[in-house]
């Protein structure tokens, strides 16, 4: 007779089924993410949370000098550091099944082991998605910003700003000043619509009032509490770690941005090449959109170099920038804001973690029962059904701001 399946063959299956196939969902399928090396050396906690700290150089000891026959030594100098606090991000990915969903696991386990296979699925294809677009963020977790007035449902952006949405997004709208609008209703990406350049975005409920051009969408409760992606870490200004440029000055990176959108030029990439150079960096990949990568290509094609995409170490793909360093790749991302070419020195970046993403079982079980709080009015309580929770703590990190550069406002080719 056959032993009936418990809670804790169902754990099991949970981690047979899933945690030992995400990492490598994560770090083969994810573009930008992939590259960046993860190590867990240097983190430490406190009360109030998870946190590396480092100290970056930003002056040379200059107590050097030539001087005659008899003169007096250059005065003992020392170096100049500062002291850099990295916070990790706490993430998490939900996974929810009703009852009878588990009545299979007795009497049909086979059907339950696909039904759990679907929905985990699900969850790793957008934990990869989201792990990857929150690389180009600025930790505040902006997904898309209005550049003209809708509607109290409506959100109008452009096209090459809508490209995270997607229907089903639980979101929350926040004006201008980070305000939130309607406050504690969170909007469902209900239908996407582009035409003539613009995409206009529904959602439910409604907002208090018609949308403006600088309302923002952002994913439910993540406001500034997204990592702090290439949006922040590459910037001129600004404070990263608690260092600020302004009274730091070698902390910042390298900068492009003109008011004006431009063709691309190999001159200007070159010129970005080198100014990262002269601050002691070296920028060993360039991530762009596919509309910069085929002007980039065409380009190419007018000068009559007709390079094709090459296969650089680590089995990365792209097309070729030659210097006198050696070939650069090109690649593209998705998930890259438009017009933009990202100019990163993967040596100067690293993923500081606790550990893998892992199931949250501190309870004692991977599935906890759904306590249920109706919108709408009601009772509230638990229901007939059950959720398991992934977590990971983690931040993107540099410790040279400097080696890493941006230009923007590029004409991206149809």
């Amino acid at each position: 007779m056959a032993s009936s399946v418990t809670m804790t063959t169902v754990d099991n299956i949970l981690k047979e089924v899933y945690e030992g196939q995400l990492n490598d969902q994560l770090q083969s399928e994810a573009i930008t993410i992939k590259r960046i090396e993860s190590t867990s050396e240097g983190v430490t906690e406190d009360v109030g949370g998870k946190y590396v700290r480092f100290p970056i150089r930003v002056k040379r000891n200059h107590g050097i000098g030539a001087r005659n026959e008899g003169e007096v030594l250059p005065d003992g100098l020392s170096q100049g550091y500062a002291s850099a606090q990295l916070n990790l991000s706490y993430q998490y990915g939900t996974v929810k099944l009703n009852g009878q969903v588990f009545e299979l696991a007795e009497r049909n386990f086979q059907a339950f082991a696909s039904a759990l296979q679907e929905e985990l699925d699900g969850l790793k294809e957008g934990l990869r998605k989201d792990t990857n677009r929150q690389t180009y963020g600025t930790g505040k977790g902006t997904l898309c910003t209005a550049t003209a007035s809708g509607s109290t449902t409506t959100l109008v952006t452009t096209d090459a700003d809508a490209i995270y949405m997607e229907v089903g997004m639980v979101c929350d709208l926040y004006d201008s000043s980070d305000a939130l609008k309607t406050t504690g209703n969170a909007k469902e990406i209900t239908n996407i619509s582009s035409s003539g350049g613009n995409t206009t975005i529904t959602f439910t409920p409604a907002a208090g009032g018609s949308t403006a051009s600088g309302d923002y969408l952002v994913r439910d409760d993540n406001l500034n509490k997204e990592i702090l992606g290439f949006g922040k870490i590459v910037n001129n200004t600004g404070s990263l770690y608690g260092i600020d440029p302004a009274t730091q000055p070698v902390w910042k990176s390298e900068m492009d941005a003109p008011v004006s959108a431009r063709n691309i030029s190999e001159g200007s990439m070159i010129s970005m090449i080198d100014r990262v150079r002269k601050n002691g960096g070296r920028t060993t990949v360039m991530f762009t959109t596919l509309g910069v990568r085929r002007a980039y290509f065409q380009l190419l094609t007018q000068q009559r170099r007709y390079n094709n995409t090459q296969q650089f170490e680590g089995g990365f793909n792209g097309l070729a920038f030659t210097t006198d360093w050696g070939d650069i790749p090109l690649v593209t991302d998705f998930d890259c804001p438009s017009g933009t070419i990202w100019f990163m020195n993967e040596k100067q970046l690293k993923i500081y973690h606790t550990g893998q993403w892992s199931w949250m079982n501190r309870d004692g079980s991977n599935w906890t029962r759904v306590y249920n709080v109706p919108s709408g009015g009601g009772n509230a309580g638990f229901v007939d059904a059950y959720m398991a929770t992934m977590f990971r703590y983690w931040q993107i990190g540099t410790k040279r701001r400097n080696s890493h550069g941006k230009m923007t406002n590029i004409n991206e080719a149809s």
